[in-house]
């Protein structure tokens, strides 16, 4: 089956079932380009004809005798007058995807390493396809669009190693607070607030004030440079570590400053902490109903996800550029 794709007025293939689906991984085509092979009636939008997902397996067609309507559809596109043979089209001259996406075009001798070029070879595993992307793609990764989803498993990872870093940077208040005769019922009654507090204040009172300084330099600090990481690059400490990050659901890049830093890292960071201070077994009940939620949803979206509508996707510099206005 010859496929056909079209964007911008620009016609390019044809290509094979297989080098449609590699490009699809790859993003280096995606699901808003236009599509035409034998059996359909019009050009229609890929994503229409795949249900939004990055694979495509084309229902079995017949053959038609008559090519004058296949013909007319194939060419009502524009094709570059350098692409043809005295302004005849030719299927060794397509348009590459490189202009069919207004990128410079790599030189000829390039185009062994093309997956555009009509070939028949599978390309190996753990191999970028998209030169635009760095982030190695493997037979288990969710690929939407031109982004890698992040493992479950990843994410759980950041969040540990998120949670590791806060309680480094209290150990000097921990190891003086265990060194106090602690009565622990006072922080059991919730209906007493206010006594639990109380209690708190006196036992901060009885903390030497360098180990309390100490402490309070610690957290800020770090408080300060994951703030500092998640605004610029999308990534708190965990998430650079495990070579994630945070990109908005529509565009794929950085979100906006109010999503990133006020709806996910602010406004969490409240929440987080009023369930931590009624009882630490809420808090992670709270945690692990988002890891569910984003474990059992197609694009590994939990609640966190949908508040601030964001993904999270393994990391590459392409999010990282800001698209022209």
């Amino acid at each position: 089956m010859q496929i056909f794709l079209a964007r911008n007025n620009v016609q390019a293939g044809p290509y094979d079932v297989n080098q449609l689906n590699i490009m699809l991984a790859s993003g280096e085509v995606t699901l808003e380009d236009l599509v035409w092979h034998d059996g359909l009636d019009q050009w229609q939008r890929l994503g229409d004809l795949t249900g939004n997902q990055t694979v495509y397996r084309p229902l079995p067609t017949v053959t038609m005798n008559n090519t004058s309507t296949d013909d007319h559809i194939i060419n009502n596109v524009t094709v570059f007058p350098e692409d043809t043979n005295n302004g005849q089209s030719s299927s060794d001259n397509k348009v590459s995807t490189d202009r069919l996406y207004g990128k410079a075009e790599r030189p000829a001798d390039s185009a062994k390493m093309d997956m555009t070029s009509n070939r028949q070879q599978t390309p190996a595993r753990n191999v970028s396809l998209n030169k635009s992307n760095t982030t190695p793609i493997s037979a288990k990764d969710k690929v939407i669009g031109n982004v890698v989803l992040a493992p479950i498993m990843s994410r759980l990872l950041a969040t540990a190693l998120n949670g590791l870093l806060y309680v480094l940077s209290i150990v000097p208040l921990v190891m003086a607070l265990t060194k106090m005769d602690i009565d622990y019922t006072k922080f059991q009654d919730i209906q007493n607030i206010d006594a639990a507090y109380q209690y708190s204040m006196t036992l901060m009172e009885n903390i030497p004030s360098a180990t309390l300084m100490m402490s309070q330099v610690m957290v800020f600090g770090l408080f300060t440079l994951q703030l500092l990481f998640i605004m610029l690059r999308g990534q708190s400490l965990g998430k650079l570590l495990t070579g994630i990050r945070v990109v908005d659901q529509t565009t794929h890049r950085l979100p906006s400053f109010i999503k990133l830093v006020g709806m996910r890292t602010l406004l969490l960071f409240i929440i987080y902490n009023l369930l931590f201070s009624f009882t630490s077994f809420l808090g992670f009940v709270v945690i692990a109903m988002h890891y569910y939620a984003a474990y059992k949803s197609p694009e590994n979206i939990g609640w966190h996800d949908k508040l601030a509508k964001t993904l999270v996707v393994k990391a590459d510099n392409s999010q990282l550029v800001k698209r022209k206005k």
